[in-house]
């Protein structure tokens, strides 16, 4: 049988503990935590938060463990509602977003780390860099060579129809992350939520450009290393299917030659 090892370096320890005194209703958050100033291994540190002064989402309890008893704590957070996809972390296991991850719905501790798989800049924070410079790789805006009207461009009910489910997507890359093979070939397979991104524009009956993206993703790596393992629908925090939307690209250049 082979055995795997972690090099001794990236072993999470066990971290501080900070107890929530006089608390009654408490439960306890177990928070990944990473300097890489210091040299040290990442731990695992134990907040025992107070459930009565606070709100109800594990966001809530990040921000109140920042605030009241650990300012150091590294995360990113912006809009609350679920909306900007800043505030992803692996949770309780899965890839979802703190904001719309209710407290109460998490049995036992809480455990929080960073978007798995990807490089961690600092406590919960991850480095984005190469899937957004992937984003940015498949053009995301409308290309189209005809005379713009003198109006906006027209679609038609059914055609606006057929983005739902794409436009949705807010970029968080739990899916992009929680994808095995993002986790072999992320240097060269572009992954569910760039994927989906890209059938967006290519679904999009505005765009005059759909020759030119089904090209540039007719790739082995780029679009094929897709196994349609499906970790990427069953984690979206929006409900969106990344994996249907590959199927789609994979259909369209069949249908094209």
């Amino acid at each position: 049988m082979v055995e795997l090892t972690l090099p001794a370096n990236s072993t999470v320890k066990e971290g501080k503990t900070f107890k929530a005194e006089g608390a009654k209703n408490t439960k306890n958050f177990k928070v990944y935590r990473y300097n890489p100033d210091t040299g040290e291994n990442p731990r695992l540190d134990t907040f025992e938060v107070d459930l009565d002064t606070c709100g109800p989402m594990v966001l809530d309890a990040l921000i109140k463990i920042k605030n009241e008893i650990d300012p150091t704590l590294a995360f990113r957070r912006s809009c609350r509602e679920g909306v900007c996809g800043s505030c992803a972390f692996n949770i309780d296991g899965t890839n979802t977003l703190a904001c719309t991850q209710a407290i109460d719905e998490i049995k036992g501790d809480v455990k929080v780390y960073p978007l798995p798989h990807m490089p961690v800049i600092k406590d919960l924070v991850p480095d984005l860099n190469v899937p957004y410079a992937q984003y940015r790789s498949i053009e995301p805006w409308l290309q189209a060579d005809t005379q713009p009207p003198t109006t906006e461009r027209l679609q038609s009910p059914e055609e606006r129809e057929k983005l739902d489910g794409l436009w949705e997507c807010i970029l968080c890359f739990c899916c992009q992350t929680s994808c095995p093979s993002y986790w072999w070939n992320g240097d060269r397979y572009l992954g569910p939520a760039v994927l989906l991104q890209a059938y967006r524009w290519i679904a999009d009956s505005r765009d005059e450009a759909t020759g030119k993206r089904l090209d540039d993703l007719d790739d082995p790596y780029r679009l094929f290393r897709c196994h349609t393992i499906m970790n990427c629908t069953n984690t979206c925090p929006k409900g969106l299917n990344p994996g249907k939307a590959i199927a789609e690209i994979k259909k369209a250049l069949v249908q094209r030659q």
